[in-house]
């Protein structure tokens, strides 16, 4: 029979290790679309119009 603390204790762990690894995602994505907002500006530009129209048009 499994130790269920044992069980829970490792649940616990490999939650905080996806909550890091989502962080550290999360940070790799922010840094990969600023570079590609400074290498591409006028398609970033674009992209910053079209994201603010589809924000305006969603419904809550």
């Amino acid at each position: 029979m499994p130790d269920p603390e044992r069980q829970n204790r490792e649940d616990l762990e490999s939650d905080a290790q996806r909550r890091r690894r989502r962080a550290q995602f999360l940070r790799e994505l922010t840094e990969a679309r600023e570079l590609r907002d400074r290498v591409q500006p006028r398609r970033a530009k674009t992209a910053r119009l079209r994201h603010a129209m589809r924000m305006r048009t969603f419904r809550w």
